[in-house]
C-alpha cells in the first residue's frame, strides 16, 4: 500500500500544470425551440465578463455573435462525423476550413471535442474510429498552423469508462475500454490535450438515495465525507472523489504525468419525474452554488490540492427538446426568457430581442429578469451537458451583483 501511495502522489504531482486561477465554463446548448438569439446571450455574458463557453457544434451564428468579445470557445464535432473523418483525412481538412478558419482570430477557439462519450458506447465501429478521427483533425489543424497550443483536440468521457470509481485510488479503466483508451491517452500526452470527464454526483444520488449522503453529493460543509483507505485522503464531496478516480485510472495507464483533467460536464436538475429523487430547485441551487464557490476559490481535489479544477457546469438554459426523463429538460440555471430556473437571489436586465431562437423558432415571452451566467448542453445530436463559469466584471457590478452575492443568496 505504501508503494501505491507513493506512485499516485508522484504521478499526480507530476501531472499538475502550473497553478493558475480556474475559470468555470458554461455549455451553450440549443436543444430547444424557444431560446433567445445568440446576440442576446452575448450581451448578457459580456456584461458578466463571461469568458469560457462550450458548444456541441460550431454554430456560425453563435461564434459570430461572440466575435471580439474575449470569450474563449470549446467547440464540438458531432458523433455522426467521427467515422467520416477517421476514414478520410481530407474530410478533416474540409471541416476545419468550413467550421474553424472562418472564425479565427476574431473568435477565440481553443479546443475541439471529437464526439461525446464515444468510449462508453457500444458501437464497435465508433470505438475504432474515434482516435483516427482525432488524429486526422489534429493534422488538419497543424496544416493550418493552429496547433502548438492554439487549438487542442480532445473528447469527453463519462464515468462509465471506469471499472470502479471508489475508493478513488482503486479506479481503473474497464478492460473492454483499455485497448482504445491507452492509445488515446498517448495522443493527448503528445498533443497537450486535456482529458475531459462528464461527472454527475446527481446520478449516484438518484440511483440510490437511501445510501448516498445528499450533503456529500451537494458539497455541503456539514458532511463527514469519506476516506480513501489506501491513500488516507479524505473527500468531503463526491465530485472530487470522481475526479481523483479518473486521475488514478490515468496514472495506472502510465500517462498521468502529462495530462490535465477537466470536468467537462456537471450539474443538478431543478425538476424531474416522480421517480427522480433529489431533482428540486433547492438542491440545484445548493449544488451549483457550492460548486461555483469552490471553483472561484481555486480549490483542487485532495489528490491535487494545488491544481485549480477546471469545470464546465450543465447548463445555462432549460432545453425543452432534450429527450429522456424530465430532469434532462431542467438542468438550466435559467429559463429561455432569462428568468432564473430557481431562486439565486439576483436580477439582471431583461433579455431584449429574444423573440427568435437560434434555430429560427419563436420564443415564448419577451425577456426576463434572470441572470445568465452559464450555458448548457446541445448540438444537433443532443449531445451531453456541459459546465460553465463567468465572473462578474467591475463594470457589471452595478447592473447585477457580485459573484459572492450571486451564489450566496
Amino acid at each position: 500500500m505504501a508503494a501505491l501511495r507513493l506512485l499516485l502522489a508522484v504521478a499526480v504531482l507530476a501531472m499538475a500544470p502550473t497553478p493558475s486561477s480556474a475559470a468555470l465554463g458554461i455549455n451553450y446548448g440549443q436543444v430547444a425551440d424557444n431560446l433567445p438569439p445568440p446576440q442576446s446571450a452575448a450581451i448578457l455574458l459580456r456584461a458578466l465578463n463571461a469568458t469560457k463557453i462550450k458548444l456541441y457544434d460550431t454554430d456560425p451564428r453563435v461564434l459570430a455573435a461572440f466575435a471580439n468579445t474575449g470569450a474563449d470557445f470549446t467547440v464540438g464535432l458531432p458523433d455522426r462525423l467521427v467515422p467520416r473523418l477517421a476514414a478520410d483525412p481530407s474530410a478533416a481538412a474540409a471541416w476545419v476550413r468550413a467550421n474553424i478558419l472562418p472564425h479565427i482570430p476574431s473568435t477565440s477557439i481553443s479546443a475541439i471535442t471529437v464526439g461525446n462519450e464515444v468510449l462508453s458506447g457500444t458501437d464497435p465501429a465508433m470505438l475504432r474510429a474515434l482516435l483516427p478521427a482525432m488524429e486526422s483533425l489534429h493534422a488538419a489543424l497543424a496544416a493550418s498552423n493552429l496547433t502548438a497550443g492554439r487549438v487542442r483536440v480532445t473528447t469527453a468521457h463519462s464515468l462509465a469508462v471506469l471499472a470502479t470509481s471508489f475508493p478513488p485510488s482503486a479506479a481503473a479503466f474497464r478492460r473492454d475500454v483499455a485497448p482504445f483508451m491507452g492509445p488515446l491517452l498517448g495522443f493527448l500526452a503528445r498533443t497537450g490535450g486535456p482529458f475531459l470527464v462528464n461527472a454527475y454526483p446527481y446520478f449516484a444520488y438518484k440511483a440510490d438515495p437511501a445510501r448516498v449522503d445528499l450533503g456529500y453529493a451537494l458539497f455541503e460543509p456539514t458532511t463527514t465525507g469519506v476516506q480513501d483507505p489506501d491513500t488516507g485522503l479524505r473527500y468531503d464531496n463526491m465530485l472530487h472523489a470522481q475526479v481523483d478516480a479518473v486521475r488514478a485510472a490515468i496514472c495506472k495507464a502510465n500517462y498521468g504525468k502529462a495530462l490535465e483533467v477537466h470536468v467537462s460536464e456537471t450539474g443538478w436538475p431543478s425538476a424531474g419525474d416522480d421517480d427522480e429523487a433529489g431533482a428540486t430547485p433547492e438542491n440545484a441551487a445548493r449544488y451549483n452554488g457550492n460548486l461555483m464557490r469552490m471553483v472561484a476559490q481555486g480549490k483542487g481535489t485532495p489528490a491535487a490540492p494545488d491544481e485549480p479544477l477546471q469545470v464546465y457546469v450543465f447548463a445555462l438554459f432549460n432545453e425543452d427538446q432534450k429527450p429522456g426523463p424530465a430532469s434532462e429538460r431542467h438542468y438550466g440555471l435559467f429559463k429561455p426568457d432569462g428568468t432564473p430556473a430557481y431562486d439565486v437571489g439576483v436580477k439582471t436586465p431583461a433579455i431584449k430581442g429574444s423573440g427568435s431562437s437560434t434555430n429560427g423558432t419563436t420564443a415564448a415571452g419577451g425577456g426576463g429578469t434572470g441572470l445568465v451566467v452559464a450555458q448548457g448542453p446541445g448540438g444537433e445530436d443532443g449531445a451531453a451537458q456541459g459546465t460553465g463559469f463567468y465572473t462578474v466584471s467591475a463594470a457589471a457590478v452595478n447592473k447585477v451583483t457580485t459573484l459572492s452575492t450571486l451564489w450566496n443568496p
